[in-house]
């Protein structure tokens, strides 16, 4: 499998967290792009119209993009190997996928908070836009720390995807910092984060 790829993006680490967890990650070849909001890559838009990463092109040559779907698609690889899996089946499946998409959220917002400051000139930088984009984050961040089973231990040998996007978008929002320090009256998220964040595929994705 090939993987286009920048190492900064927080849904290229969610790949990347479940590749490692899935005893996959071995098996993809990753291609680094910068591609930008200005400047769509040409061979990353040969595979994504949208010129957007993460893109993984699996071993029958179809290319699948986003990150919700391109670890579906691992999950299923895996479950040839008899791996665990990521995201459970039942009742438990709705609380990992509502996290996922809550931290999605919470970096999308972020990633327009933090693109409006890097690449628009100061003198427009639009405060009303920002205000309303870091608030997301913010309420965001707020609703994961009141989440007790989540963040009940960091240490878990089987994490499932709620685990992985949780430290995916805080590994980002500590990289980037586009509200500032996520921990500020967050200790739960705090402890959380140091604990996992030295889990062995935390430290063989971390951004550099």
């Amino acid at each position: 499998m090939k993987l286009f790829h920048t190492q900064t993006s927080p849904f290229v680490r969610k790949v990347m967290l479940a590749a490692h967890e899935l005893g996959l990650a071995q098996r993809i070849e990753t291609v680094y792009l910068r591609p930008s909001p200005q400047a769509p890559d040409p061979e990353l838009s040969r595979h994504n119209p949208l010129s957007k990463i993460p893109a993984l092109v699996t071993d029958d040559g179809e290319t699948l993009y986003d990150s919700v779907v391109i670890v579906d698609y691992l999950e299923s690889v895996a479950a040839a190997d008899d791996a665990p899996r990521l995201t459970p089946l039942g009742p438990a499946r709705w609380p990992v996928l509502r996290t996922q998409a809550l931290c999605d959220g919470i970096l999308e917002a972020g990633i327009l908070v933090f693109y409006e400051r890097a690449q628009r000139p100061a003198q427009l930088h639009w405060q009303p836009w920002l205000d309303g984009q870091s608030a997301k984050v913010l309420q965001g961040l707020d609703a994961l720390e009141a989440d007790h089973d989540l963040t009940r231990d960091p240490t878990t040998a089987s994490p499932n995807l709620a685990h992985l996007c949780l430290g995916a978008t805080l590994g980002w929002l500590d990289f980037r910092r586009p509200v500032g320090d996520f921990r500020e009256g967050r200790a739960r998220l705090a402890a959380w984060f140091e604990a996992f964040a030295q889990r062995p595929s935390m430290v063989a994705t971390h951004p550099s």
